[in-house]
């Protein structure tokens, strides 16, 4: 029997990683859809501005100051969402940092603190969830969204450790969607995996680079994904790809890896650094971000849409996407060879 799920306008929502980027984009797109929202994130002043606003909006909303490294936070943010409204209906796993920078380079207690944000807060997160979904007999059914990434199926140089959390994220995902739909529990567990989006993310991160860090194009508004993340909250979809870029990349690694890898190694390191030297003192790794902005400038045209997106919501665009996509690699991969690139 299908999965019945709630308007996102009966529906409530708990987000991570909800006062920047990607996660305030979608607090307030489902603000505007009339959804309930509980909001977390570390600072406790951006996350109370943004309740306000969302009440302005006429959303019902609440907050928690919460890491969700930490397992225990998390539960005070599930026993928040049933304390203030009764239970919640959608689960937004997106809180997340990265790290730019060779990996021989990086102080292990920064790769243990990002692996705690990205992937073991998807963990508590979900498994949090989980079982508040199959406690008890539900007329309708509960929605987890884990926020993975274009580098979940391509890992991309110089955010090595970010594309190995993402991996893993999509591991678990898999994993944890294939239980519960063997169960037969009440659930839809949803991987959305965003190419370069124009949030402050490289402005967050953790810098080891003498340059400052940016995204490699093609950039996509954060809006694009909260749009995707709230079709499905209302509607299953097992993964989506967000931006047609990072469907590309990971189409053509699966077709042709080694000519993937050297493409990557002559133009995508170069693109995640800016030209800018390296001021700031403080990244957001370790400390909660404060500016609340869904989007800073980029020197890249930033997209408002993405043609791919909108077809993976209509299986048949979909399949026609993808065939000219495989079909332009595959013409690619016969024609180019790895010889052609700088050897280092």
């Amino acid at each position: 029997m299908a999965l019945r799920l709630k308007p996102l306008d009966k529906q409530v929502i708990v987000i991570t990683g909800a006062t920047t980027g990607i996660g305030l984009a979608t607090a307030r797109m489902a603000a505007e859809h009339g959804a309930s929202l509980v909001l977390a994130a570390r600072d406790e002043t951006a996350l109370s501005l943004l309740v306000g606003e969302c009440r302005e909006a006429g959303a019902e909303a609440t907050y928690v100051v919460a890491d969700v490294g930490d397992e225990g936070q998390v539960r005070e943010l599930a026993a928040k969402a049933i304390g203030s409204f009764g239970g919640f209906d959608t689960w937004i796993n997106n809180a997340g940092a990265s790290i730019f920078g060779r990996m021989l380079d990086i102080k292990m207690e920064d790769n243990h603190r990002l692996m705690n944000t990205n992937f073991w807060g998807v963990v508590h997160g979900s498994l949090e969830a989980a079982r508040y979904y199959t406690q008890k007999p539900r007329d309708f059914g509960g929605v987890i969204i884990n926020l993975g990434s274009a580098v979940s199926d391509r890992a991309l140089p110089i955010q090595g450790m970010y594309s190995a959390s993402k991996h893993a994220v999509k591991g678990f995902t898999d994993a944890l969607r294939m239980e519960l739909e063997e169960d037969g529990a009440p659930v839809a567990v949803t991987l959305i995996k965003p190419g370069s989006i124009a949030t402050p993310f490289p402005e967050h991160a953790e810098n080891y680079m003498e340059e400052e860090p940016t995204l490699p194009p093609p950039l996509y508004d954060p809006r694009v994904v909260a749009e995707a993340i709230l079709r499905c909250a209302v509607k299953p979809h097992r993964d989506m790809v967000v931006g047609g870029g990072g469907k590309m990349i990971a189409a053509l690694g699966q077709i042709a890896p080694r000519l993937a890898d050297k493409a990557m190694e002559a133009s995508v390191i170069r693109q995640q650094k800016s030209g800018q030297p390296e001021h700031r003192q403080r990244f957001a790794l370790n400390s909660p971000t404060q500016d609340m902005r869904e989007t800073t400038s980029y020197p890249s045209h930033v997209s408002k849409s993405s043609i791919y997106t909108q077809s993976s919501f209509h299986p048949l665009l979909t399949t026609a996407v993808i065939a000219g996509a495989v079909l332009g690699l595959a013409a690619l991969s016969g024609k180019a060879s790895p010889n052609k690139f700088r050897r280092h």
